[in-house]
């Protein structure tokens, strides 16, 4: 029986092939929201890991919405330009359907990269105004943010639509939105930076009002038959912050607008850091997942293949999205198919480095009855003939 993690899932009109999901990862290292040929290489690689769906790191919907003046842009002809170039190869030579993550930093935009100490930008530095729920910096020494008005809400919405209609013309499979971290919907959920007191801050009900805005907008300018999800906190990791609870109304409240998946996560909505260990976000997706019963994934130092699998079969989330892993490891897919006794996707040129067509290096593929080597095309290369 296939594992459980190989498993297909369907989302509207994509099917994901598996359960494994590449988590979007910022690289720092675009010019003037223009991705370099870094970005080619990196995204181009992970797109041919054969994973049920590679996300992108995010992308700013407009200069300001930037965490760095090294980040990604989709905000006018150039970045779309650019964008699809990459997609598009990846599309020729990848295996993996590609989405995108729309984003905003809100009140933690404006900062050097991490690489170089993640301190907000000075003055003469580069930096830009932020915007935020309510005039309330991330921290000591962070820019104060302005409180955003109704106009600025529009216009941060009208951004986000622009986006995903340069999105579905670049060819991106499937979106998310960013609304975890902190960042700029993440600030609006959270108490810890929305202290409106309007009907966009207050209770819950009114620090949801304007990410369910904005949901809705893209639902409406994002084709009927491509997915949609959220990246959300499951919690704050604070306890003057988002609850779990919270986060449940938040993501009952996007089922009922559309939403065909949730990527959980946590914190950066202060400086509260929790016990790390492998899944420890795990919770909080089986929450959700069990609250709504739309598709969830888990995240959280999921490195180990059994540690994954275990994950989707004891039902606490649908899948497991892996980052850092993924950098250390771009071809993990294949190794957690191997040990799993599933099969994994490999592009024709790299097929070859399944293991099972490795002579005397694998015991499960010599042992195998139905597989017997003869040569192949080359005097060095063994193929396998099944009986």
């Amino acid at each position: 029986m296939t594992a459980a993690l190989f498993q297909p899932l369907p989302l509207r009109g994509l099917t994901l092939n598996n359960r494994v999901i590449v988590s979007p990862m910022c690289q720092y290292s675009a010019e003037d929201g223009l991705p370099t040929d870094w970005h080619m290489i990196h995204i181009g690689g992970l797109a041919m890991a054969g994973t049920g769906m590679l996300v992108i790191e995010a992308v700013g919907v407009e200069p300001r919405g930037r965490v760095t003046p090294q980040c990604l842009g989709l905000y006018d002809d150039a970045t779309e330009a650019a964008l699809k170039r990459i997609i598009d190869a990846c599309q020729q030579h990848g295996n993996t359907p590609v989405a995108l993550q729309l984003g905003h930093a809100g009140r933690k935009a404006s900062c050097h990269a991490p690489q170089n100490g993640g301190r907000p930008l000075a003055e003469d530095e580069g930096a830009w105004p932020t915007i935020g729920p309510s005039a309330v910096p991330f921290g000591p020494d962070w820019h104060t943010p302005a409180e955003m008005t109704r106009s600025d809400m529009d216009d941060v919405i009208a951004a986000h639509v622009q986006a995903t209609e340069r999105a579905h013309r670049v060819g991106f499979a499937a979106l998310e939105i960013h609304g975890a971290h902190g960042y700029l919907l993440s600030s609006f959920l959270s108490p810890l930076a929305n202290r409106r007191g309007d009907a966009y801050g207050g209770d819950n009900a009114g620090r949801m009002r304007f990410p369910l805005e904005l949901f809705a907008t893209v639902r409406a300018a994002w084709p009927a038959d491509k997915p949609l999800g959220m990246r959300l906190n499951g919690t704050d990791w604070d306890d003057a912050g988002l609850s779990n609870e919270d986060a449940i109304a938040f993501a009952r409240a996007l089922k009922d607008l559309g939403c065909d998946f949730f990527d959980v996560t946590g914190g950066g909505n202060s400086m509260v850091r929790p016990p790390l260990k492998p899944g420890y976000q795990a919770p909080f997706a089986q929450t959700i997942k069990q609250a709504t019963g739309v598709p969830t994934m888990a995240v959280g130092m999921i490195r180990d293949p059994q540690i994954a699998e275990d994950l989707i079969t004891t039902g606490q989330c649908d899948m497991v999205a892996i980052a850092r892993g993924f950098l250390y490891e771009p071809r993990w897919t294949w190794r957690a198919a191997h040990e799993l006794g599933a099969e994994g996707q490999y592009p024709p040129q790299y097929a070859r480095a399944n293991p099972k067509l490795w002579p005397q290096a694998f015991s499960d593929a010599d042992d195998d009855p139905n597989i017997t080597w003869e040569p192949g095309a080359a005097p060095h290369i063994m193929v396998p003939k099944r009986s």
